[in-house]
């Protein structure tokens, strides 16, 4: 089968379906913006590819004008769904796009209509395909593989089509829409058919990789406070365990609330859902560079230090009950006062593991609570002292 308009085109029409059919698909599982634009936009491409058969049959109005135009408009989804896909707007002037377009049907006839509506056409394509490819720009961070593809895809993608439009804009080229013919129309619509497959399957490759990373991100977080489970922390806690030395000894802190009970029984677990949730903002807002903090279970969690000191230990212990006591006082009215408990150990030594080191913690918080509660309980393992503190 020769490559003639006609093959190409309808080569197009059903790329551009099964894309239009797989991110759809794609769409119902995951419920990304961006899935549901980039869909609408090859479905746009597919019925207009369809439209420009009609130029065989002289309905140049129906086969040119809004074929085209059903092309400006796949692009314009094209790249809402890359806002939605980075998170960016648009400013109210990319909408001057089909005031642009509507514009081209008081064009009179002549022999130069088909170059002005192929350098119309290509000029806003490219405009709105090198603004995309600047949105996925990293901005400070990494993109995926898929979306780094995308960027450039759509790149290449922006530059065909400004290439177009200069060509058109060229004395002498011939261009004659109606009939498909120049050489112009003919490497365009080879390049659509090419396009089609790179830019679905490097949009399909975008939200894969995202969507794995996201589930990554919440397999590893606790649901309630967003800090990391215990899972995670095994996983992390290691290369932390990796920069201990007896110049930076590593440290870990084993946090209790005191009485939490009271607060299920007497206000609901809502009551205590919240405290649970303002602790772990508190640890979040007092944790140092380089350091960890998990949600354990219950009302139970822990800090993981490095380059840690036994002042910066009680500082930072002394610091949490404070501010958690004030916050529990004025909000939660209990007969026993809530507090926090924190059993402390400091190591100039990586443990066997971290379940060995959080049972050392364990047996630090429990002389926290026997020694009254309210309390940091720390264990120094390191050379210069095998002593304990408290406050």
């Amino acid at each position: 089968m020769a490559l003639d308009p006609i093959t190409l085109l309808t080569l197009s029409i059903a790329l551009a379906a099964a894309a239009a059919l797989y991110l759809a698909v794609e769409w119902r599982h995951v419920r990304e913006p961006s899935l549901l634009f980039w869909s609408a936009g090859f479905a746009t491409i597919t019925v207009g590819s369809t439209l420009a058969l009609l130029r065989g049959s002289g309905i140049l109005l129906i086969g040119i004008w809004f074929a085209n135009g059903l092309l400006v408009t796949a692009h314009w989804l094209f790249l809402l769904g890359v806002t939605r896909f980075t998170g960016s707007r648009l400013s109210r002037g990319w909408y001057l796009i089909f005031a642009v377009w509507v514009a081209m049907l008081l064009l009179p006839d002549g022999p130069w209509w088909s170059k002005v509506m192929l350098l119309v056409n290509s000029s806003l394509v490219a405009l709105m395909m090198l603004k995309a490819s600047l949105l996925l720009r990293p901005h400070g961070t990494s993109l995926s593989v898929g979306a780094v593809q995308l960027r450039y895809v759509l790149l290449g993608h922006g530059l065909f089509y400004l290439a177009k439009a200069i060509t058109a804009a060229l004395p002498g080229t011939l261009i004659d829409l109606a009939a498909f013919r120049g050489e112009i129309i003919q490497v365009s619509l080879v390049e659509g058919a090419m396009a089609i497959m790179l830019i679905a399957l490097s949009m399909t490759g975008s939200e894969r990789y995202r969507r794995e990373k996201r589930i990554a991100r919440l397999a590893a977080r606790d649901p309630l406070t967003a800090l990391y489970n215990r899972r995670a922390l095994e996983v992390r806690a290691p290369r932390l365990f990796e920069e201990v030395s007896s110049e930076r000894p590593g440290a870990l802190l084993l946090i209790d609330i005191d009485n939490f009970k009271p607060v299920n029984d007497l206000h609901g677990h809502t009551a205590g859902d919240k405290l649970l949730v303002a602790l772990s903002e508190m640890i979040r807002s007092v944790l140092p560079d380089g350091a960890l903090a998990a949600r354990l279970g219950g009302d139970e969690f822990v800090i993981l230090l490095s380059n840690a000191s036994r002042e910066r230990i009680m500082e930072l212990g002394s610091i949490l009950r404070d501010r958690f006591r004030q916050a529990a006082s004025q909000t939660f009215a209990t007969p026993a006062a809530v507090t926090l408990s924190i059993g402390a150990n400091l190591f100039d030594q990586p443990p066997a593991s971290l379940a060995a080191l959080i049972e050392q913690g364990d047996a630090a918080l429990y002389e926290s609570k026997r020694g009254g509660r309210d309390r940091i309980e720390l264990v120094d393992r390191t050379p210069a002292s095998s002593a304990t503190a408290s406050s």
